[in-house]
């Protein structure tokens, strides 16, 4: 039986991992489907997609991006308690850490921008704020979430 959390920052972290999980779907489909993504911005989006940083180990980093924010939901819905939001603060700071070193590469090594990429990171600093402030609250306030 799953506990999702009852306070706003949990509510919170469950729509961002959400967005998040939505984002990183598309761009696995697309990696898996051979096509380009949509994209505003001059074609940065395909270019970001094709580079050798776009992959880790053989594994397209958009998928590691899916199974990173369902795993952080994952966590939000069954995990309650400090040890349940400590997991997911540990989860969302090293995906913002990866989303971050990504962004880089993608700037300075690729230069090009993904429109994508950016939306992915920026929900990926989002949610490690919302797991930062809910991690941070006083037990009591969030007991049993």
């Amino acid at each position: 039986m799953t506990r999702a959390p009852r306070d706003a920052l949990g509510l919170a972290g469950m729509a961002l991992a959400a967005v998040g999980a939505l984002i990183a779907g598309y761009l696995t489909y697309v990696h898996f489907a051979g096509i380009d993504p949509v994209c505003t911005g001059g074609g940065g989006c395909a270019t970001v997609q094709a580079s050798e940083w776009s992959e880790l180990a053989g594994l397209p980093v958009a998928l590691l991006g899916l199974l990173g924010y369902l795993g952080i939901l994952g966590a939000l819905l069954a995990w309650p308690g400090e040890s349940g939001r400590l997991a997911v603060l540990v989860a969302a700071g090293g995906g913002l850490a990866f989303s971050a070193y990504l962004q880089y590469r993608a700037l300075v090594t690729v230069e090009a921008t993904c429109v994508w990429c950016i939306a992915s990171a920026l929900t990926m600093g989002l949610l490690t704020l919302a797991a930062t402030a809910r991690y941070l609250v006083a037990p009591g306030v969030t007991s049993g979430t």
